[in-house]
């Protein structure tokens, strides 16, 4: 299966896409995700500038072989361009051949130890009666498992929280996280810990009064804490009993989830930002967090993050793949099918993306009780309207930033 031509696909239907289009001398193709939510055109120059020529006139079975070579010979490793732009290619090759095997991409990876993948969505509100209408809203389109984040007395517009401002920016469309905003310059947003710490844990006091304990109920903290803060909440949390707290404070010290770890039994999620398995690696063998938030599009795809996730195994860590919108439904295919072959999965994101992605991007996958199926069509199960596509040209577009009441830059 020889590759003929590998094109980079820019659409922006509901937010913008970055999607690689592999095709062999056959007529075979294949599909891959390499979003980079905010910095989509650094991957975008990445591929059509250093990778496709590449790719031409290789033979599309040996994955392992491309792989190895797209990311030892470049001699600069690693960052997150250079993964996601491995990742689609990964992810394309898998499509391929999983299509000329006639099988759905799991079936290759293992075939299915489950018959369907449990996963979340992303309740917020920014009053309690707020909070709980979308924990309501969500557990009537199906899911089983909810993230609550909550807005702060005190702060205007924070992470997690559908604001007036976001819901204007993405023209209509409610996202109960902020995606990257369309316009010239980023949103800025205000924080203040000490509030933060105070609130959050009487919204999972009031949450659990009015939804009772068996719920599986998340939170993201989305790398505001210090060490010492993050200990403080988890261990505040406890009485909650949370499936996990993520991202409590930013992971590239990794002793840092070591103070975390002394101090509160509250599962732990890390990883939505990191790019190999190197960045796991240290939190892994020390047993330092639950859950692998590595995503397929970030991590240099299946191949990369397969063998991530088989190492975690062996410390008894489960998966929690990363998947909001700006992972598109090739990346979130992607996901659902190593989701179903490996042992140690726990638990996936999903946030539904909008109509008019769902037209870009012709979806197989079902959604039905709480559960995530990649189906069982060939490949991953995703095909690319290329003429729909090019009805969204692309947008610029900024993540927000957060600063403190003195107007120091602070995590987002």
């Amino acid at each position: 299966m020889i590759i003929d031509k590998a094109e980079v696909i820019l659409t922006s239907p509901d937010r913008n896409f970055v999607t690689l289009k592999i095709t062999t001398r056959e007529g075979l193709s294949g599909l891959g995700d390499a979003t980079l939510n905010g910095r989509e055109q650094a991957v975008v120059a990445y591929l059509r500038d250093h990778v496709v020529q590449l790719l031409v006139g290789r033979d599309a079975s040996r994955i392992e072989d491309a792989w190895q070579f797209l990311y030892r010979s470049a001699y600069w490793r690693r960052g997150p361009v250079t993964m996601a732009a491995i990742a689609a290619v990964d992810m394309a090759l898998w499509d391929i051949k999983a299509k000329a095997a006639g099988m759905p991409v799991y079936q290759l990876l293992g075939g299915a130890s489950r018959s369907g993948l449990l996963a979340y969505g992303h309740a917020s509100g920014k009053s309690s009666q707020e909070l709980f209408d979308s924990i309501r809203a969500h557990q009537e389109r199906g899911y089983r498992a909810i993230r609550v984040q909550s807005g702060v007395p005190g702060l205007k517009s924070i992470y997690g929280i559908a604001s007036n401002a976001t819901f204007e920016a993405n023209r209509g469309i409610r996202y109960d996280h902020e995606p990257a905003q369309r316009g010239a310059l980023p949103n800025e947003e205000d924080w203040d810990t000490r509030s933060y710490l105070r609130h959050v844990p009487t919204v999972f006091e009031e949450v659990r009064n009015e939804f009772g304990p068996e719920i599986p109920l998340l939170h993201d903290g989305h790398h505001r804490m210090t060490p010492i803060q993050a200990a403080r909440l988890g261990k505040d949390l406890e009485p909650y009993d949370l499936f996990w707290l993520e991202d409590c404070t930013p992971s590239e010290n990794q002793e840092a989830l070591r103070l975390v770890r002394r101090h509160t039994i509250t599962p732990l999620a890390v990883g939505e930002v990191f790019n190999t398995v190197w960045d796991f690696k240290d939190l892994v063998r020390d047993q330092l967090i639950d859950y692998v938030r590595g995503s397929v599009t970030h991590m240099g795809g299946i191949t990369a993050l397969k063998k991530t996730l088989e190492y975690a195994a062996m410390y008894q860590i489960k998966s929690g793949m990363h998947g909001p919108t700006d992972i598109s439904p090739v990346g979130m295919a992607a996901q659902m099918h190593l989701g179903m072959a490996i042992h140690n999965f726990g638990i996936q994101e999903y946030m539904q993306h909008g109509a008019k992605t769902d037209q870009v991007f012709q979806q197989s996958f079902t959604w039905s009780d709480g559960l995530l199926h990649p189906s069982d069509t060939p490949g991953l199960g995703v095909e690319l309207d290329v003429d729909e596509a090019g009805r969204y040209p692309y947008e610029q577009a900024y993540l927000p930033f957060s600063r403190l009441a003195d107007g120091t830059v602070h995590d987002w």
